[in-house]
């Protein structure tokens, strides 16, 4: 029996039902004590004596996949899409398989994207604090969908099904995304190199993958060229934004507001300035967590760490 750590929080939140199937493949799974990530030094510590690590967004680096692989390590794998906390490059160098799930969330992050945008355009997220927490009856006038421009940065698997759900809100979609062509058959779909259109947007939304070459790709400068009064939705990954640059345009009231489901720093700091405006919405890094997606992408996780941990039998 091989054994493997786990340290992905919404796998560990359904952890029960994963153990039994993990078994009959050879595989004990091991649940780790995390709510969203482990630090370097804690994982190190974890991870002696483990064949295998199925990881969610923890420090995946070379320092600790050596201290890792010197504790037995053998395999690998990142539960979910997004890789930009893992070093692969690290575990080629150190010969440690690794994968990650692809194509497993699409629709579920879509619906997130969608309910964030819905709650910015119609303010019932303000709405409700105001009635629960300062016992008020808000009335504000909202923002119709019919005939506004959104635009989706990220034309995968998550942005084509945020694009495919637009579909019935009468909205013109700008999809920016340089490593897909074509608008999938969506004709409602137009594409555009980014920073282009971005004055003709009303929102915003970003679905795309954390890499290099975006890293703070909406800074000052690319929100000063978008229309006033425009809002920004994020489901992908915090560093695409440059949070500070976001935070001044909110003060400033050139973007309406933002819906955040992830931050830069993970859980949103205490003193952020984000705290205190209530024009704002935010989200725990959890769009992909569903039962159905947190089984679908779990039961691959193990099918996977268990093919690279047998692979020579």
């Amino acid at each position: 029996m091989k054994k493997v750590l786990v340290t992905c929080p919404p796998m560990l939140g359904l952890f029960e039902q994963f153990k039994e199937p993990a078994a009959a493949k050879g595989i004990e799974l091991v649940a780790a004590k995390t709510t969203q990530v482990l630090s370097e030094t804690e994982l190190k510590e974890l991870l002696r004596g483990f064949d295998g690590w199925i990881i969610g967004d923890d420090p995946a680096t070379k320092e600790v996949f050596t201290s890792a692989k010197q504790g037995g390590l053998t395999a690998a794998v990142k539960w979910g899409i997004g890789v930009d906390n893992v070093d692969f490059e690290a575990c080629q160098e150190l010969n440690i398989p690794i994968t990650n799930t692809p194509n497993m969330f699409g629709s579920e992050v879509a619906d997130v994207a969608m309910s964030l945008m819905l709650g910015l355009a119609r303010q019932t997220f303000y709405i409700d604090r105001e009635i629960r927490t300062n016992y008020e009856w808000p009335k504000p006038a909202g923002m119709s969908m019919t005939g506004k421009t959104v635009g989706v940065v990220g034309f995968g698997d998550i942005g084509f099904n945020t694009a495919k759900r637009l579909s019935g809100f009468d909205v013109e979609v700008i999809a920016y995304d340089p490593g897909v062509e074509g608008n999938k058959e969506l004709s409602f779909v137009k594409r555009a190199a980014w920073p282009e259109c971005l004055d003709k947007l009303d929102f915003l939304i970003f679905t795309c993958a954390l890499n290099k070459h975006n890293f703070h790709m909406l800074n000052a400068e690319t929100l000063s060229m978008m229309k006033q009064g425009s809002k920004v939705i994020n489901v992908a990954r915090g560093p695409l934004i440059d949070e500070q640059a976001l935070i001044a345009s909110l003060q400033s009231g050139h973007i309406a507001a933002a819906a955040l489901d992830v931050f830069e720093v993970e859980p949103l700091p205490v003193e952020s300035p984000l705290r205190d405006m209530p024009q704002c919405i935010f989200g725990s890094h959890n769009g992909s967590n569903t039962i159905e997606g947190v089984q679908r992408a779990s039961e691959e996780a193990i099918a996977k760490i268990a093919e690279f941990l047998y692979a020579d039998k």
